[in-house]
């Protein structure tokens, strides 16, 4: 169960701006401290990068997340 404090964490990262919660987002993995390759991680942030632009320049399509576990529910049930 989360705790009161957490939930506030929770719901103050999710308020902040895009750029903001992509920074938060790169400290909180660095802190896995999990080996990490520089070109993979590089790759992955153009990528993160490349869908935000799209999602903002309206390019992208968005669906919530029921559906789109459900349209996979579907295409992997045969």
């Amino acid at each position: 169960m989360m705790g009161t404090s957490t939930a506030r964490v929770f719901d103050d990262a999710l308020a902040l701006p895009v750029e903001q919660r992509l920074a938060l987002v790169d400290v909180l993995l660095g802190s896995l401290n999990s080996p990490i390759d520089p070109q993979i991680e590089r790759l992955w942030m153009d990528e993160v990068e490349r869908r935000v632009a799209q999602i903002e320049s309206g390019d992208a399509t968005l669906i919530d997340g029921e559906e789109a576990f459900s349209r996979l529910r579907a295409k992997y049930r045969g």
